[in-house]
């Protein structure tokens, strides 16, 4: 199943900012047509589907929408393909799998949100060993 990504690189550089684009969109071609390799793999139809990998993918690529250097742009394709490649051929265990990019990142709390309703102990306790 993994042969058909052995063969996806990334051109070292891209002519101009139009080239670059054309490239990020067959990417998340191949990332899309990937998912079902993916969810036999790690057997995540019990905790995701289809249209929710494709929206984390999505997600991904759209954080760096701002980005407009195609040197930046050419080494994020590259970055995205090595984690493809390395996802699809099974270098990443399940539970890198699930942390990464299924579970919500809802779980992480900031300082802030940790002293809702504790005792004055760890209030202080928090605001001392945080810088």
């Amino acid at each position: 199943m993994a042969s058909s990504l052995k063969f996806v690189r990334v051109p070292p550089n891209s002519a101009n900012i139009a080239e670059a684009r054309q490239r990020v969109f067959e990417f998340f071609k191949t990332a899309c047509r990937s998912i079902p390799t993916i969810m036999d793999i790690y057997n995540l139809d019990d905790v995701s589907s289809p249209s929710q990998l494709r929206s984390t993918i999505s997600a991904e690529i759209r954080k760096n929408a701002h980005v407009t250097n195609t040197q930046v742009i050419d080494m994020l394709l590259f970055k995205g393909t090595e984690e493809l490649s390395n996802i699809v051929e099974h270098a990443k265990q399940r539970h890198h799998i699930l942390g990464q990019y299924i579970l919500p990142h809802e779980e992480s709390q900031d300082v802030g949100t940790k002293d809702l309703g504790a005792s004055d102990f760890l209030k202080n306790f928090y605001k001392g060993n945080y810088f």
